[in-house]
């Protein structure tokens, strides 16, 4: 099995597959591929062996069903093209560690890989800052491919060595990198600031990912220029302020 990353705005992962290899993905993420690719849509696979591992799965954001593609009679290719500006990684993942990646970034893996939820918390609406935060995490042995928003800046944390980020800003780290949420500092920040009540805590030792671009804060980027429904709606949040902004986000679905 080979791999070549093309473009970079917006690339394109081709995965080049012999006989008898096999890759995992979410259904319907591939952008092309050769004749000879076949494809299984089953939901016991990425480490899914029960109804709790697949329920596991589908809230972490990777869904309850995943497609296995596998090449027959021959080499073979299957691509996926990146769905946001930004850029693809390639994670390798030895047995006994892991990797924490944000809910969109799991773009395809070797079929050793599992995929499972590493952290929920319950944001809140409006005050909160959103519908949610979500981790989901890679563990098995095997490849995978990230897809990170925007640029990518990587910090090598020593240990005891931390950083205070915004959740949508998180990518990935290594499982070595401790993880808490806490809050932000100041009530008028908190409440007025439009950042939500909680901040990340990532305290080293371990590489951490981070991306400048979000999809909640794209969506917000290009919703001047949606039509007239979702002008009027970030016309709203701004006159109410930034935490009544967040609470018609999530009554609206954009984010």
């Amino acid at each position: 099995m080979r791999h070549t990353i093309t473009g970079s705005t917006m690339p394109v992962l081709q995965m080049q597959l012999d006989p008898g290899d096999k890759i995992i993905a979410e259904p319907g993420e591939f952008s092309w591929m050769t004749p000879n690719i076949q494809l299984h849509t089953t939901t016991m696979t990425a480490g899914a062996r029960g109804f709790l591992g697949i329920l596991g799965r589908a809230l972490s954001g990777g869904g309850l069903f995943m497609t296995e593609y596998e090449a027959a009679g021959g080499p073979g290719m299957v691509a996926f093209a990146a769905k946001v500006p930004g850029s693809i990684h390639q994670v390798d993942i030895p047995p006994g560690h892991s990797y924490m990646i944000h809910k969109h970034g799991f773009l395809c893996a070797t079929e050793g890989i599992q995929l499972g939820i590493g952290f929920q918390k319950a944001l809140g609406a409006g005050l909160f800052g959103g519908n949610g935060f979500i981790l989901q995490k890679l563990t098995g042995a095997g490849t995978a491919f990230v897809e990170l928003g925007g640029e990518c800046v990587i910090y090598d944390l020593r240990p005891g060595d931390s950083l205070l980020v915004h959740p949508g800003h998180i990518g990935m780290f290594q499982d070595t990198v401790g993880f808490d949420m806490t809050f932000m500092r100041g009530i008028r920040n908190a409440i007025f600031g439009g950042d939500g009540l909680f901040i990340a805590r990532l305290t080293g030792p371990g590489k951490v990912f981070l991306q400048s671009m979000t999809v909640p804060g794209l969506a917000h980027a290009l919703s001047p220029y949606l039509g007239a429904q979702e002008a009027g709606q970030a016309a709203t949040g701004t006159t109410a302020g930034m935490v009544a902004g967040g609470f018609l986000n999530d009554i609206f679905g954009r984010n």
